[in-house]
């Protein structure tokens, strides 16, 4: 694959992420800051690095299945691996401002 077709697909990549949402708040995981890695390699297979808001999350399962079926749908991706990580731990400095804005953070 080409740096111009790696990246556009790394694009359609983030633009999907931006339709998963934690149930609890109306932000995008993406612009939440949740994810922390996105690694395509040429054969297709995706591995993705993400949190959550809190360890705790009572919505995890579903955030982490939801993310793992919207990648596998994405053309070129031959299997998307979503690795749940705690390290390093989330906080709302890691959002877009667009998700502090959204949020009332700024």
């Amino acid at each position: 694959m080409t740096a111009e077709e790696k990246l556009k697909k790394e694009e359609r990549i983030i633009e999907v992420l931006k339709t998963v949402y934690d149930p609890e708040i109306p932000v995008d995981i993406y612009n939440l800051g949740l994810i922390y890695r996105i690694d395509l390699q040429d054969d297709g297979l995706l591995e993705v690095d993400m949190t959550l808001t809190a360890p705790n999350c009572p919505a995890a399962d579903f955030i982490v299945e939801d993310v793992r079926l919207k990648l596998n749908g994405i053309e070129g991706v031959s299997e998307a691996k979503v690795n749940l990580v705690f390290e390093p731990e989330w906080d709302k400095d890691m959002m877009s401002d667009e998700a502090k804005l959204e949020l009332g953070f700024m």
